[in-house]
């Protein structure tokens, strides 16, 4: 067939009257016979372009101005970079290729069908869309279709391109050379237009891996921030997990931690750093180191939250961050907590029951100018204590307090151990990997001992009264305690020493009422004494000549770590503990 008998006529486009009336009385020719025209338009016209003379010149009087009637479809189609070709009938045969297309795809023969002459198109997916194109007699649109290097031209790398099937009307001005082709009706067909963006696409692609580097490195920086092994309590066993949002989202700044203090406290802790990115991620991380270095020294929950409060602030003042931070004593049974503009932790009751810890809340860490207070929720054997964040239960499309009651459904059946509770709870609310934002969870169970473990843990106290028989009291106190439970001599003597040190200390230095407790469990020896007096003793080096000074030396030195707190009703508390040995 050749190409240049035929004209392809595309839909929607205008036609003056003026041009009309002209083709009309003076029909054109040569190359004028193929043009382009919209598909209900017998006369193939497009507007005509105004013509300028040279500058200073008026068109000669009654002349025609020229119009692009005059060039014929190579002469555009062929000039065109993109690649071009025209197929007609319901089999799409092979009209015309651009040379564009032949560079690409390499010659076509024409009037043979697509699926022969074009088999490219039908690995592009394209033969279906030109189905729809000619039934619907709309354009389609298909993007960024990969053509691989060698494809039957002349590339050396793969290339992608964009391609566009637009409806024509592909008519005859006398029969084909071709009696297979021989087509004298117009007859329906397709303009395929690929244009490449393989630029784009490339770009595109150094971008996503950009983007991709930056958020592993922020995912690696995060979980290097993370606890690498959460502390197991005596009392209490925890399990936490963390999920970074999918591949399409930014690593947030959340966190958890563990923390023990000392006479058989822990410290729980979890966060969330308002924004994504390593710089959230980098503010976590001095958040946590902040918390443990606070939990050393023992403070109220609420004072540990003011300190952070205040260094949020200086370490960054655009950005916020929520927390709550709660201690469990294993002498009350109780959470002492205190949360700046977190989530409600959810505590589990042995009975199965689930309640949302109340208030007391404040505003999120970095905005200053509040005053946190702690509030208190019991946590007694086979009891326990969910704390998240706000990635687990907040969905665009629900309202959060939604969230939080499907995860008290999920935490009411959710049974097992730590770690599956976990997992448990992470599928009920539907978290999977292409989440769009973190989820931490911290899981903490207070069991229920049975048995030969409940052997393993022990308390007894004695109320001290003062005078001289406090201190024998105590060390005959603590002698038949300890030999009670069963320990080794050695081990017998030195808590009778230490016992015998820290009440001396409390009678001296103290004020009532003043108690002196004994907690084992199966790891450590925990001793204990309390008084009315807030002022917390210190170590220091005692001079050969002084007479006092060398009880909190001597616990130092026995011990396997000692330490003292403010306690809430005013007075303090100085332990000790003894590493007990394993069997």
């Amino acid at each position: 067939m050749i190409f240049t008998r035929w004209s392809a006529k595309f839909p929607g486009t205008q036609r003056r009257t003026a041009a009309r009336s002209d083709r009309a009385a003076t029909p054109p020719a040569g190359p004028a016979a193929h043009s382009a025209a919209p598909a209900g338009d017998p006369s193939g016209s497009v507007p005509a372009a105004r013509a300028e003379g040279p500058a200073g010149e008026d068109p000669a009087p009654g002349a025609a101005p020229p119009t692009v009637d005059a060039l014929s479809v190579h002469d555009i189609l062929g000039t065109i970079p993109a690649l071009v070709a025209v197929v007609y009938g319901p089999e799409h045969r092979l009209a015309y290729v651009n040379g564009a297309y032949a560079g690409v795809f390499g010659p076509r023969p024409a009037g043979r069908t697509a699926r022969e002459a074009l088999p490219e198109l039908a690995e592009l997916g394209l033969l279906p869309l030109m189905d729809q194109v000619l039934r619907s007699g709309r354009p389609r649109t298909v993007k960024s279709r990969k053509v691989p290097a060698g494809a039957g031209g002349d590339r050396t790398r793969d290339g992608y391109y964009t391609f566009t099937c637009t409806p024509i009307e592909v008519a005859a001005s006398g029969p084909a050379p071709d009696p297979e082709v021989a087509c004298l009706a117009p007859h329906k067909g397709v303009l395929v237009f690929g244009a490449e963006v393989t630029d784009q696409i490339e770009s595109a692609e150094r971008l996503r891996a950009s983007e991709a580097r930056q958020r592993a490195a922020a995912v690696t920086l995060q979980r290097s921030l993370l606890p690498q092994e959460l502390e197991q309590p005596d009392d209490l066993r925890v399990a936490a997990t963390y999920q970074p949002g999918g591949t399409d989202a930014a690593v947030g700044g959340d966190w958890y931690d563990v923390i023990t203090l000392g006479a058989g406290r822990t410290a729980l802790v979890i966060g969330d750093v308002m924004g994504r990115g390593v710089r959230a991620a980098a503010v976590m991380g001095q958040l946590r180191t902040a918390v443990r270095a606070y939990a050393r020294l023992d403070l109220p929950p609420h004072e540990v939250l003011q300190l952070l409060d205040g260094l949020a602030a200086e370490i960054d003042a655009s950005q916020i961050a929520t927390c709550v931070y709660a201690v469990h004593d294993p002498n009350e049974g109780r959470l002492v907590y205190a949360s700046a503009g977190h989530l409600p932790m959810l505590v589990r009751d042995a009975d199965g029951a689930v309640r949302r810890a109340a208030e007391p809340t404040g505003p999120p860490l970095g905005t200053g100018g509040w005053l946190h207070t702690s509030g208190s929720v019991p946590l007694g054997p086979g009891s326990s204590a969910v704390l998240y964040t706000d990635g687990l239960v907040e969905r665009r499309d629900k309202d959060i307090d939604e969230g939080v009651a499907a995860l008290e459904r999920a935490v009411a059946g959710a049974t097992g151990s730590p770690d599956i509770v976990c997992d448990r709870l992470l599928r009920s609310l539907g978290i999977t990997a292409a989440h769009d934002d973190d989820v931490a969870i911290l899981v903490v169970q207070n069991p229920v001992r049975t048995g030969h473990d409940a052997e393993l843990f022990h308390n007894a106290a004695l109320e001290l009264h003062g005078g001289t028989e406090a201190a024998p009291r105590a060390r005959a106190f603590a002698s038949g305690v300890l030999a009670s439970w069963r320990f080794p001599q050695e081990l017998h003597d030195l808590g009778v020493l230490a016992a015998s040190e820290l009440v001396a200390n409390s009678l001296q230095h103290g004020t009532p009422p003043m108690r002196l407790r004994l907690r084992r469990t199966d790891r450590r020896l925990i001793i204990e004494v309390t008084d009315g007096d807030e002022h917390l003793p210190r170590r220091r080096r005692a001079e050969p000549a002084d007479e006092a000074g060398r009880g909190i030396s001597i616990i130092a030195t026995i011990a396997s770590s000692w330490g003292s707190r403010r306690t809430p009703g005013g007075g303090k508390a100085v332990w000790c503990e003894f590493a007990l040995p394993r069997n």
